[in-house]
């Protein structure tokens, strides 16, 4: 049997799993406030990839970063209802601004610095940014409005999980203004693709973009659109969002613009956003029983060099062989930037920064001896398929020229290959089901890793969806997504009100 790095298997306990992989591969840690976590380097590290790729695509499609402010009064809130109705449970409120001792040895909140108004702390900017809409947009010509802002933002969760459900979390939004409603539909379609294509090709995850249910809209949202990744427990995880807002925000925040006719408009906005979320979806599609497995194109390191040392006359020619090796793989170039490689020089056993480097999920790691020194060799393991059939660690020893003219493209196959596993545990693991008995035996009897079904949908609304809702939430199921580009048959009955299918949507217990 082998003897995995972690304490615990994702067979054995998954949720416990997750936990261990966070904390073995230094991800996070608790911050002694409940919900919020401290992001440690390599958590982090991946973040900052995660930013700058992203980033990089968000402009290139004409948008520019700006930054609001992290408190937003409260009258902001008030002049969208249904906005606030959704949020209101979530809120953190800021009352007063000075604090005083209780006299006790202890301080307190002073009775006489009460703010006139409360501030909500941000739980997203659609009202603040719609009042600064108000202020820059007065004609035709001012439109589109395209920006974007990096920041954290906060909403109160009662039942949290790093990186998955935190009190406070980091994220991208990106906020659009209009003349019309079809350029608005364009831009947030645009966006979902956009965040489709980076998750595939940068997080190597394999997602369903399509269209959420009215139940599971963005609160004031006229259409809500989402991405979808399943983990290997079979449940989804909502990955990012991009929302429709039609003259909804407008309307209470007054945006409108004179047209070329001179008249008023009231403009069209879109919202769309991802967040540290994706860190969890990595860990949950990509990890195994020993830690992480990080795609290239988002780790930090993409080959970590480990030079055995013995504090032996030999070390020195070590680590100037590892120098050089380090300097040559910086000169290449992988996944259309140069590669990332550090060289671990901190005063441990090579043993434990290797197994260390395996659960953070480097992809290559590279191990120096004497007898490499002495041969011009190196010896590689890649995090992809760590062990050989026989159970043993497959590391093999390669010349270092050799290693040098296939690092590029090794980093390369990794990333694929990840991708390619996620893509087959997906598409394994949705089954198409016709009526609502078969709904409820597939999730009866796949206990361990359901899945997901695919059923006919005939978009009810009002008290037909509430009665929906209710059955589902019986079974802690929720609809995920009518999948963009459907090519499924979806004449028939619908499995929840026999009424004729008009598409067909994803159902599954979610994260």
């Amino acid at each position: 049997m082998i003897k995995h790095a972690l304490p615990f298997t994702r067979e054995a306990d998954f949720a416990t799993w997750y936990q261990s992989v966070i904390a073995e591969a230094d991800l996070a840690e608790e911050s002694g406030v409940r919900g919020c976590m401290v992001i440690r380097p390599w958590g982090y590290g991946i973040w900052e990839r995660i930013q700058r790729l992203l980033d990089d695509r968000i402009k290139a499609t004409g948008h520019e970063n700006c930054y609001f402010p992290l408190f937003i009064p409260l009258s902001y809130f008030e002049k969208e209802a249904e906005h606030v109705e959704g949020f209101a449970k979530e809120m953190a409120v800021v009352t007063h601004h000075r604090l005083v001792s209780d006299g006790k040895g202890g301080l307190m909140p002073d009775p006489s610095a009460k703010l006139e108004e409360p501030l909500v702390v941000r739980p997203t900017s659609e009202t603040v940014i719609g009042t600064a809409f108000a202020r820059w947009i007065q004609s035709w010509r001012d439109l589109p409005v395209l920006i974007n802002q990096w920041a954290n933002v906060v909403r109160w969760e009662m039942r949290t999980r790093m990186f998955l459900r935190t009190s406070e979390f980091l994220w991208q939004e990106g906020h659009t203004a209009h003349a019309t409603a079809q350029e608005a539909r364009e831009e947030t379609l645009k966006m979902l693709e956009v965040y489709r294509s980076f998750a595939e090709d940068c997080l190597a995850l394999h997602v369903v973009a399509g269209e959420k249910p009215e139940n599971e809209r963005f609160p004031g949202a006229v259409a809500t659109y989402s991405i979808e990744a399943m983990m290997q427990d079979g449940k989804a995880l909502q990955a990012g969002t991009s929302h429709f807002l039609g003259t909804n925000f407008a309307t209470a925040q007054n945006i409108r613009f004179q047209n070329a006719d001179g008249q008023l408009e009231l403009a069209n906005t879109t919202s769309w956003g991802v967040s540290t979320r994706m860190i969890g979806a990595v860990i949950m599609v990509h990890g195994d029983d020993d830690g992480l497995r990080v795609p290239p194109a988002i780790a930090p390191w993409q080959i970590v060099i480990v030079p055995m040392l013995r504090d032996q006359p030999e070390d020195e020619a070590i680590v100037s062989y590892c120098k050089e090796l380090q300097a040559d793989l910086a000169r290449l170039t992988a996944l259309r930037e140069p590669i990332r490689a550090l060289l671990d020089l901190k005063p441990a056993k090579a043993a434990a920064k290797r197994w260390g480097w395996v659960k953070k999920g480097a992809p290559v790691v590279i191990e120096v001896g004497g007898r490499d020194v002495a041969g011009g060799n190196v010896s590689v393991i890649r995090r992809d398929r760590l062990y050989r059939h026989d159970g043993k660690l497959d590391s093999h020893v390669v010349p270092r020229d050799a290693f040098l003219s296939e690092a590029a493209a090794m980093l390369e196959d990794i990333q694929g290959a990840l991708h390619a596993q996620a893509t087959t545990a997906l598409r394994a693991n949705i089954v198409p089901v016709d009526d609502w008995a078969a709904v409820e035996a597939h999730f009866a009897e796949a206990v361990r890793n359901p899945g997901w079904v695919d059923v006919r949908w005939s978009k009810p609304t009002g008290a037909a969806l509430d009665a929906v809702v209710a059955r589902l939430k019986a079974l802690r199921l929720t609809i995920r997504n009518a999948p963009s580009g459907q090519s499924g048959d979806d004449s028939g009955p619908c499995v929840f009100t026999g009424d004729p299918a008009v598409e067909r949507v994803l159902i599954g217990r979610s994260y």
